[in-house]
């Protein structure tokens, strides 16, 4: 006897949960670097070397995760992935907080990255078929769960480190939501690798490294992710160096940030479904580029909030946009979400480092504003993202996100 067809929307809202419980993981690590850094006795360098391994873990889980969705599905990589994800965050309050071990934390820490990098790719093949499914954009919403939870993790791990909660412990309440998560939401899964064709070959899949628009996608991807890493990694930064904030004000305007950036997200699908992609992106790339102007050049504080809020509204919908695009086609979705997933991720990875270089020698704020050549060339990409037309070769009818012009 046959399971029971699962409906569109319970598909949906556990793409959702899964993606939320992902957010709330890493901003619950990220939010307890201070203590970390203490429990382990190492320096600024010390941290950004254990970053370093969470990155190169996630990097290594992009690479291998093409391969790994087609041979054990999307709903058996989730089932690993997210208790994974879990058992690992929990590993790194242990080996941190009780034992004190650096060694064995940066070494979870990369398992860590890896298991979010695999679950994350997952949702977002899920995510683009569940678009093709309901005939409409999905993929702003579902992003908009892990803004959501990053949102929740930070004020949680704002709220532990007042209290002085033990990171082991904080982290072990953290790890128990994703694992509940983990376990109940795949059941509503659809699982559409499992469904597919016959599996790609090597060749097939490195092939999908040579297609101009999937690379293109890719840069589109790159370029809104970086512009959306800049503001996570240096807003604070800028803001108590160059404009005379105090640390409070500055964590005040990320939150500012975030919530905009989340609230974009809630109301971008329907946005999507109104005006297409390419319009969306264009939009969203001249709004992130108003926005750091703003934020960069004028130095009066009603600048700087309405900045802030606006760099966040046009950063908000390129990367979820970026992977319902390489998600189009049903048969090449996990390879080509896959490829995006690198190139987008390489720019969370890569900015800190090149805008820090950039600052050491003329200022936080002079750095960002190069990020304005990203903008440009977002807009100039943002094309490769149309929806494909019906017939063409290999990419499946549908309506999601189809531009005005189509």
């Amino acid at each position: 006897m046959s399971a029971a067809p699962i409906s569109n929307t319970a598909w949906r809202n556990a793409l959702f949960l899964i993606l939320t419980a992902n957010g709330f993981g890493i901003a619950c690590l990220m939010a307890r670097m201070p203590d970390l850094r203490d429990h382990l006795g190492v320096d600024p360098g010390g941290i950004g070397l254990l970053l370093a391994f969470f990155s190169v873990g996630s990097l290594l889980g992009l690479a291998f995760s093409g391969p790994m969705l087609h041979t054990l599905g999307t709903k058996r990589l989730l089932r690993i992935g997210m208790p994974a994800v879990a058992v690992t965050l929990a590993g790194v309050g242990l080996a941190a907080g009780v034992f004190g071990s650096y060694a064995a934390t940066a070494s979870i820490a990369f398992v860590f990255g890896a298991a979010i990098a695999l679950a994350d790719v997952a949702t977002n093949v899920e995510g683009a078929a569940n678009e093709r499914a309901l005939g409409r954009s999905v993929m702003p919403l579902l992003h908009g769960g892990f803004s959501l939870g990053t949102v929740l993790g930070a004020a949680l791990g704002a709220l532990a480190a007042q209290i002085g909660l033990p990171i082991a412990v904080h982290f072990a309440v953290v790890a128990g939501v994703i694992l509940v998560v983990g376990i109940l939401a795949p059941r509503w899964v659809e699982g559409v690798v499992e469904e597919a064709g016959p599996k790609p070959t090597r060749s097939d899949r490195l092939a999908v490294w040579r297609e101009p628009r999937t690379l293109l996608i890719g840069v589109v991807v790159f370029a809104f992710a970086y512009i959306e890493g800049a503001a996570n990694d240096w807003l604070t930064l800028g803001l108590v160096d160059e404009r005379g904030f105090d640390a409070a004000q500055a964590a005040l305007m990320l939150g500012v940030f975030t919530g905009a950036m989340t609230l974009a997200r809630f109301a971008g699908s329907g946005l999507v479904d109104r005006f297409g992609r390419v319009p969306m992106l264009m939009g969203s790339g001249v709004l992130a580029g108003i926005g750091l102007a703003l934020f960069v050049f004028v130095p009066e504080t009603w600048a700087t909030i309405l900045g802030t809020i606006v760099w966040a509204l046009g950063s908000a919908l390129g990367f979820p946009v970026g992977m319902s695009a390489a998600g189009d086609d049903p048969e090449r979705a996990a390879s080509r979400v896959a490829v995006v997933s690198v190139i987008g991720y390489t720019a969370f990875f890569a900015g800190p480092p090149v805008i820090g270089f950039l600052a050491d020698h003329i200022g936080i704020l002079p750095a960002l504003s190069f990020i304005l050549i990203l903008v440009i060339i977002a807009i100039l990409a943002s094309p490769a993202t149309r929806e494909r037309r019906p017939g063409v070769p290999g990419i499946a009818p549908s309506a999601v996100g189809a531009d005005p012009a189509d």
